[in-house]
């Protein structure tokens, strides 16, 4: 058990089939608070969060980034701050018990940032689809060749040293969030890993990937972010 406080941020939109098992499947002596961003969903997702013990939020404003920047800002209101932050997405697809192996490089090798790679780990048939694959191939074929620091994914189940995301300054509200961190962290010089994550098929239907428009949107806001800050 880790005794480093860690607390958990999970943005969630519609997602009441699939919170409650996230949140029992979390490592909860690891970790100090789990905080739910509800991002104007239209379900239950809220009433299911707080039955499995999280502090929910509301973020009217729909976005990722919008949900991730709420559950920072009540973080760093808290006395004392959590030492490390761990984003978890609410859909049930990442494997909440790797929490451990995710903030780990961070408790015993002083890490900055720890991002779960699905392209490590093993992932369940149909998880991921063709477009997020070469999607995360391209962004970090990118990042690698503007910013010079190699990755193989742009997961969402990361791990981070509190006080340093609040020196990235993170500034997106939609889909360029997670490439958005990675590029501040390299542009920074924080010292970063993976760890191979497992993954599976999620819980419902994704707002993103599950689209046209969504894909369209999110590959236009990764490369779009990627270029701006070069």
């Amino acid at each position: 058990m880790a005794s480093t406080s860690i607390g958990v941020i999970i943005p969630a939109f519609n997602e009441e089939q699939a919170i409650g098992n996230v949140l029992k499947e979390i490592p909860h002596d690891w970790i100090s608070e789990v905080v739910v961003v509800d991002n104007n969903s239209k379900d239950n997702t809220s009433k299911v969060a707080k039955a499995g013990g999280a502090t929910v939020l509301f973020e009217k404003h729909q976005g990722y980034g919008w949900a991730c920047l709420k559950a920072m800002d009540y973080y760093a209101k808290k006395d004392p701050i959590p030492e490390i932050i761990v984003f978890l997405d609410a859909d049930h697809a990442d494997f909440p018990s790797q929490l451990p192996e995710i903030v780990k490089p961070i408790l015993t090798e002083d890490y900055d940032m720890v991002i779960g790679s699905r392209a490590l780990g093993k992932s369940e048939p149909g998880a991921m689809t063709p477009q997020q694959i070469f999607g995360n191939r391209l962004a970090t074929f990118l990042i690698y060749r503007f910013y010079h620091v190699r990755f193989t994914d742009l997961g969402p189940f990361r791990a981070i040293k509190f006080q340093k995301l609040l020196e990235l300054d993170m500034q997106d509200k939609t889909y360029g969030w997670t490439v958005e961190m990675q590029i501040k962290a390299a542009k920074l010089g924080l010292k970063t890993t993976e760890v191979p994550v497992n993954y599976r098929k999620r819980i419902g239907f994704s707002k993103v990937s599950g689209t046209l428009i969504g894909t369209l949107g999110a590959g236009y806001k990764i490369l779009w972010t990627i270029f701006k800050y070069v």
